[in-house]
């Protein structure tokens, strides 16, 4: 991958493997991770809404456009809404079955985009360049050197925002019968943990969901939001 994924024309299609966007491999992370979100998606036709998550769309309204990261992109709703908005895109997904699915709605609205085939943490990010970092309930693997916490806020631009929403009460749950442990995630509070000097919290709190109809994850009635401003 290149060390500047997001430097270079947007790719549309994320098995476009000429592109600076993504690896010769064509995906840069844990294989086994991949695979069991391929498996998800493939079960179903379409996973998500298709709609912007609301925490989103509410959170970005003020902001003037610029570089956006969108962690776990999955099907592309953000990407496709920011895009729309003007934002210069980079969206980052372990699934290439949901990016294929997002490269085509961008397609299909006449968007660029650019599609990043890797996890956060193998994904070789240029730090501090992006005006917003949207992460948008992710399931990211908690490690004990919190990389995946690290990488969410060196990837931020000073001045620009850390926008991290999560489903509320989620992270007191005991480890589900499925092999669901919460223990194994990434959670606001644990970001928030890492904030310092150079940081400004401008939210941290736990809201109503304003949920999309339909699209798995649909039942969960509120959101934790993290919103922290990056000042130096």
């Amino acid at each position: 991958m290149s060390d500047d994924i997001t430097a270079g024309p947007p790719a549309s299609d994320p098995s476009d493997t000429s592109d600076p966007s993504f690896p010769a491999a064509g995906y840069v992370g844990d294989p086994a991770v991949r695979a069991e979100w391929d498996d998800r998606y493939t079960d179903r036709q379409q996973l998500w809404s298709g709609r912007p998550n609301g925490a989103l769309v509410a959170e970005a309204a003020g902001l003037a456009p610029g570089r956006v990261l969108d962690v776990g992109c999955g099907e592309g709703a953000d990407a496709v809404w920011l895009a729309r908005r003007g934002w210069d895109v980079t969206a980052l997904e372990v699934s290439g079955v949901a990016l294929e699915r997002a490269a085509g709605h961008a397609r299909d609205a006449g968007l660029a985009v650019r599609w990043v085939h890797a996890s956060l943490t193998e994904a070789a990010l240029l730090p501090a360049s992006f005006d917003l970092v949207s992460a948008q309930y992710p399931a990211l693997l908690r490690t004990p050197d919190a990389a995946a916490e690290r990488a969410l806020l060196a990837a931020v631009a000073p001045g620009g925002v850390l926008l991290l929403v999560h489903h509320a009460g989620m992270d007191t749950r005991q480890e589900h019968e499925s092999g669901f442990d919460p223990a194994d995630y990434v959670w606001p509070s644990m970001v928030a943990a890492l904030l310092d000097e150079d940081w400004e919290v401008e939210a941290d709190e736990q809201r109503p969901r304003v949920a999309p109809d339909g699209g798995a994850g649909a039942h969960h009635t509120d959101d934790l939001v993290l919103r922290a401003r990056r000042l130096r």
